[in-house]
């Protein structure tokens, strides 16, 4: 199984809601680190897993959509805690749906909200 990965990060504002979350009540941010991991047990013609490019080009997409925004404001968290879990989900969701290789056979987003805490949402095809 051949595996790549890609990072991006960005900062991101949000609070939790729903339960007493302290400071995380208040609006504040995050120093985001997004991780995807492609994974496939075939390489294309030429060698590769899938075309790097076209994947940074989806990533940087996504991440331009949420860098410096309000998660809260966002229409796929309303009624939802924007905590990591649903934002590994959400990006994970999102980055499956723009990547088309057809070799990829499981899509990986982990998402550390700081040094110490990370998310994880995977997707098998």
């Amino acid at each position: 199984m051949y595996t790549l990965g890609v990072r991006r990060e960005f900062i991101a504002h949000h609070f939790l809601i729903g339960g007493d979350w302290g400071l995380e009540n208040l609006p504040n941010s995050h120093h985001y680190i997004l991780e995807l991991q492609l994974k496939g047990l075939e390489l294309d013609q030429h060698g590769y897993l899938v075309d790097i490019v076209d994947v940074e080009r989806h990533l940087d997409d996504v991440v331009a959509y949420y860098r410096e925004q309000m998660l809260n404001e966002k229409p796929e968290f309303a009624g939802l805690n924007p905590s990591i879990e649903h934002f590994s989900r959400i990006l994970c969701t999102t980055l499956n749906e723009k990547i088309k290789a057809g070799n990829i056979s499981t899509l990986k987003v982990v998402l550390w909200e700081h040094e110490n805490a990370w998310a994880a949402y995977r997707i098998n095809r």
